[in-house]
């Protein structure tokens, strides 16, 4: 069975740090892409970041170029969001998804409508 989990969410303080893990079961992440989207209450779906599965390419949102990194991990079929200089409006549950459908991934990326395979979320909160 496919499975993605999230992990590593909480709360943190304005200006912190924290890693945000995404581990996949039953396939192997090496040709995926893999995006980042969040949720906050009562707003829409938004992409945050993507890596490509051919050769680890990245995208951010402008939201959060400079602060966010995503990295991949094929050995441990896990990937990474490392979210710096949090802020508030960071605050959302955050989901990783998995897609062979994101042929460019400046173009299709950051649209949750091109991903199959999605985890649970884990809750980001940034408050003091």
């Amino acid at each position: 069975q496919l499975q993605l989990v999230e992990s590593g969410g909480g709360l943190v303080q304005p200006g912190g740090s924290l890693r945000l893990s995404c581990a996949a079961s039953g396939f192997t992440l090496d040709y995926y892409a893999i995006g980042w989207f969040r949720q906050a209450p009562g707003k829409e779906r938004e992409g945050v970041s993507c890596i490509s599965g051919r050769d680890a390419s990245t995208y951010y949102a402008d939201s959060v170029k400079g602060r966010f990194t995503i990295s991949r991990d094929n050995a441990k079929n896990t990937v990474y969001l490392q979210m710096n200089s949090l802020k508030p409006e960071d605050t959302a549950v955050y989901y990783c998804a998995a897609s062979l459908r994101v042929s460019s991934i400046l173009l299709y990326g950051l649209r949750y409508s091109r991903y199959d395979y999605w985890g649970q979320g884990t809750q980001v909160t940034v408050s003091s």
